[in-house]
């Protein structure tokens, strides 16, 4: 198994040509299509949280698929609004804010959906977080270390970070914090975030970097792997010196069918 680091460097790398892949397996192709030719149908939150297809594409593209039976909630959250006192905002979650934005049915009503910006944001979204499903089956270190990065322009304050459990854990794991830290009154807990990691500069791509690049050095001093195997897509992503066992060809041959080659 490879390293949360050696994963994390080579997924980010290869960028959308990795991500790319995704979008044509044969699944997420199939659930993309009937989002796009459906979504724009929908006029109310009410509509789409009873669509169950739509509102497990949406879920999982906001990565709040372990919320789907909360269907009161998320129709609360479309419904609110993005103001600084909207219920999605009251969450202290960037996840929820970031589906409250993209489906703001308060501001744009009936035509919420069909709006181009939201549908792609939604699909682009959808694409990310199967990526890091993908990676999280190699490494849940590069699956954090992703999924923080993704989540890093929607942190406003230390709050951001306490509501989401994953993005808790990375923050606890780069510095080799205690899970204790949970058990201390919430205002505790945002003071020894601020002291620890300056919010307003993970807007700034090196300090958010360098941000990550402690968590997963941190992360695999916790969880040693002992190898450094890796399944053949993935392994297209790394230096030959990293990758053993498979031949280029056959990797390579793999490769092209996975992204829709011959």
């Amino acid at each position: 198994m490879l390293t949360a680091t050696q994963l994390y460097n080579a997924v980010t790398r290869a960028g959308s040509n990795y991500a790319g892949s995704v979008a044509t397996e044969p699944s997420v192709e199939q659930q993309t299509k009937y989002f796009l030719d459906n979504i724009g149908s929908v006029t109310t939150a009410q509509q789409l949280v009873n669509n169950s297809r739509l509102y497990n594409y949406v879920m999982n593209a906001f990565g709040l698929s372990n919320e789907l039976n909360a269907k009161a909630l998320i129709t609360k959250v479309l419904e609110g609004g993005t103001a600084s006192n909207s219920f999605a905002a009251s969450l202290n979650d960037p996840r929820y804010l970031a589906l409250a934005q993209a489906f703001d049915f308060k501001t744009n009503g009936t035509t919420t959906t069909s709006s181009e910006t939201t549908q792609q944001t939604t699909v682009s979204n959808f694409y990310e977080q199967t990526l890091e499903n993908n990676i999280g089956q190699e490494n849940q270190g590069a699956q954090m270390a992703l999924y923080f990065k993704r989540m890093a322009s929607q942190i406003t304050s230390p709050y951001s970070i306490l509501g989401d459990q994953t993005l808790l854990k990375v923050f606890e794991t780069a510095y080799n914090l205690p899970t204790t830290l949970s058990l201390e009154g919430i205002d505790q807990q945002a003071k020894t975030v601020s002291q620890f990691l300056n919010i307003s500069q993970l807007q700034n791509p090196s300090y958010l970097q360098k941000f990550i690049e402690r968590f997963t050095a941190s992360y695999d001093a916790q969880n040693p792997t002992g190898g450094t195997t890796a399944t053949p897509t993935i392994a297209l992503l790394l230096p030959q010196s990293q990758t053993t066992g498979i031949s280029q060809s056959l990797l390579m041959s793999i490769a092209n069918l996975k992204l829709g080659g011959s």
